[in-house]
């Protein structure tokens, strides 16, 4: 009971231990069918119990009131139609068991932080609790990793239990060197900037290390992204990015002109070898990557069969081998982990058809539409450091995900949501500043 009483007056300490959980959960299969990430969500259950209580105890609904902003309401909109698409899954029960886990991340990770980050000192010591985390996970990956030989065979053996692969250990990675560049700016003294310039250096050589295509591509999306930021192009830039992507896909569909790029089954192997493994990649000789081909243009068929609300949430891999190519075909294609189509806005519109992928582009667009204005329009320092580094961040996420499908992932999605999060109080903040304004 006492428990109880302290969480429901003080959310923030299960938020900040919920944070530093995030780099070492594992994940746990309770049964065949259904599997769970501990201790982290367990901790987002708790995270969302703990701010209800403290909501309904403190009586401060007033701060949720704010939440109804034009972001607010299209996170409403999108977490809608999740509904239902749920609703018309071709497996309800599968989709149903993922609607549920959506429902505690977003409570987690968007409309706790929203409540927490109106305060300063919250949205300050989250980014450190969870930068510090992971810097540490690093560490001792890299230790590890230096005891098998720094090789691209073994990374995957050095992070294990806490991440499933290198690929979700990079982009989490990666996302913590814009946290770790504005602390080095942010610094005061000598020592500080110097004790960072060294965490900078450990990260980046970490990413090197961490031998994932993905992350790196991402590390440039970011510095490209700030830049954008401060010329004001980052929203031209998002549409005409996925002009070109929209053209090039209806260029390779058109008289099924992507036939004419099929690999070769039996020289498309997985290389221990880095350099062949570069190598492989622009021949096409990568399994991964002939393996992303071979779902992509799975997904891109399966589309036209339910694009008005997707086969539903969760639904995917048991669904997309009957529109795949054989010629595509891998020997990695029996898929025993059971992972996705490894593209997160393909993911969405097979799984939610047309008008979910259009709600996640509409999103995106609008939250880099509205952090570039508050950029260039909030005077206060901290706010306009705070919109930079997660719009960067969000940028990498994007790019991340274009390659894979890490949105609904405990180690990414706490991310990608925080930082949408930290957007959207500083929108409430400079709209009630407006309002306070008696010359508007």
């Amino acid at each position: 009971m006492v428990c109880l009483i302290a969480i429901s007056h003080q959310p923030h300490l299960v938020f900040y231990l919920l944070l530093a959980s995030v780099p070492w959960s594992i994940e746990y299969n309770v049964t065949p069918s259904l599997g769970t990430d501990l201790p982290d969500e367990p901790l987002m259950l708790l995270t969302g119990f703990s701010l209800v209580a403290f909501l309904l105890y403190s009586k401060s609904s007033l701060r949720f009131r704010s939440f109804f902003s034009p972001l607010g309401l299209l996170l409403i909109l999108q977490f809608s139609w999740f509904c239902i698409t749920v609703a018309c899954s071709t497996l309800p029960l599968i989709s149903f068991k993922f609607l549920l886990a959506k429902s505690w991340y977003l409570l987690a990770f968007v409309i706790t932080p929203f409540v927490l980050f109106q305060e300063k000192k919250h949205l300050r010591n989250a980014a450190f609790i969870l930068a510090s985390s992971m810097m540490l996970c690093t560490i001792i990956g890299l230790v590890r990793h230096a005891e098998l030989g720094f090789t691209f065979g073994k990374i995957n053996d050095s992070l294990r239990p806490f991440f499933r692969n290198h690929v979700n250990y990079s982009a989490l990675l990666v996302c913590m060197i814009p946290l770790l560049t504005l602390y080095y700016k942010r610094a005061v003294s000598k020592v500080k900037k110097w004790s960072r310039a060294i965490l900078i250096i450990i990260a980046v050589g970490a990413l090197f290390l961490s031998y994932a295509r993905g992350a790196w591509l991402a590390l440039i999306v970011g510095g490209a992204a700030y830049w954008l930021l401060q010329k004001r192009g980052f929203l031209k830039t998002y549409l005409l990015s996925f002009l070109l992507l929209f053209i090039g896909l209806f260029w390779m569909i058109r008289n099924d002109k992507y036939l004419e790029y099929a690999h070769d089954y039996n020289t498309t192997v997985f290389h221990t070898n880095f350099q062949e493994h570069l190598v492989a990649t622009y021949q096409f000789k990568d399994v991964s990557t002939a393996e992303r081909f071979y779902r992509w243009i799975a997904g891109v068929r399966m589309i036209k069969d339910r694009w008005e609300t997707g086969f539903g949430p969760n639904t995917f891999y048991h669904h997309y081998r009957g529109y795949a190519v054989p010629a595509y075909k891998t020997w990695v294609s029996e898929n025993e982990e059971h992972s996705t189509v490894h593209n997160y806005f393909l993911l969405t519109i097979i799984e939610q058809g047309v008008i979910g992928l259009l709600l996640l582009l509409v999103l995106l667009g609008y939250i880099f539409w509205r952090a570039q204005y508050l950029y260039h329009n909030m005077q206060d320092a901290f706010w306009k450091a705070a919109i930079s580094t997660s719009t960067v961040i969000l940028a990498m996420l994007c790019t991340v995900n274009f390659l894979s499908d890490l949105v609904e992932t405990d180690k990414l999605g706490s991310v990608f949501y925080i930082c949408i999060a930290v957007i959207l109080v500083a929108d409430v903040k400079t709209r009630q500043d407006l309002q306070l304004t008696p010359n508007v």
